[in-house]
């Protein structure tokens, strides 16, 4: 594994894919089982997309007093039910709700329900207490949670809020595989926002993959700029990136 730090961003280049999901898992494990320890309780957000499978699949293989956290997650498309096969819910339960025992507590975005209101509710859940760990990815278009570009905000005065997705992460989510054709990808969101997402004590960031190489470029390299929203992450005292050779291409270029 290769260190290096980036501003305040330490970023760790490992071997592989798998090898960056271990890697990634004993942090999590760690850093909730220390928030534990220190509160008697561990408040954690959750990103649900296949950059986080091989992360996901370890963590529930690492020894969590689950009971002991509470479950956040960063966005829900808008209309979309929780039994909805390509829901962000039903992601969550696969990869890792019912691989782990019963947690203290789960908040689940409701995208079925009045978008206004639901961001009210989650903002509410979120703000009851300071959030211990945000385990999360990088769009390819630079994007934290749906934050993209045209509606990332650094300084953002909600906590969760509707947005409209752009084009090129409507295009992602095909992609991944999530949805057969761009047509299909809902055009609104439910998510968190930048300073809901930052705020938090500590954060862990999995970027794998040949398609992140530029967006990891430009986190790293480019201007802390809501071009680039992941930018951001270069002011957080407390946050890992973790990156593969494939999602590292265009940092030697």
């Amino acid at each position: 594994m290769k260190t290096i730090t980036y501003d305040a961003l330490e970023v760790r280049t490992h071997a592989s894919r798998e090898a960056l999901g271990e890697a990634a898992a004993v942090v999590a494990a760690e850093t909730i089982r220390e928030a534990c320890d220190l509160r008697g309780e561990a408040r954690v957000i959750f990103a649900c997309a296949l950059s986080q499978d091989e992360f996901l699949a370890a963590l529930v293989r690492q020894s969590v007093a689950w009971n002991q956290v509470t479950i956040f997650h960063m966005d829900e498309y808008v209309g979309l039910r929780a039994t909805h096969p390509q829901s962000i819910r039903h992601f969550l339960r696969a990869h890792l709700l019912d691989h782990i025992a019963r947690p203290r507590a789960v908040h689940l975005i409701q995208g079925e329900k009045d978008p206004v209101h639901e961001c009210a509710r989650y903002g509410k859940l979120l703000a009851e207490r300071p959030i211990d760990f945000v385990c999360m990815g990088i769009g390819e278009n630079g994007h934290l949670a749906f934050n993209d570009p045209p509606v990332a905000d650094f300084n953002d005065p909600q906590l969760v809020k509707i947005v409209e997705l752009d084009e090129k992460c409507r295009r992602q989510q095909v992609h991944d595989g999530c949805f057969p054709e761009i047509e299909a990808v809902p055009a609104h969101a439910i998510t968190l926002t930048i300073p809901a997402l930052v705020g938090a004590r500590h954060i862990s960031c999995c970027v794998p993959g040949t398609r992140k190489a530029n967006a990891v470029h430009d986190t790293l390299l480019g201007p802390i700029t809501r071009e680039c929203p992941a930018s951001i992450l270069r002011r957080h005292a407390n946050a890992v990136l973790h990156i593969d050779p494939a999602s590292a291409t265009h940092l030697e270029e």
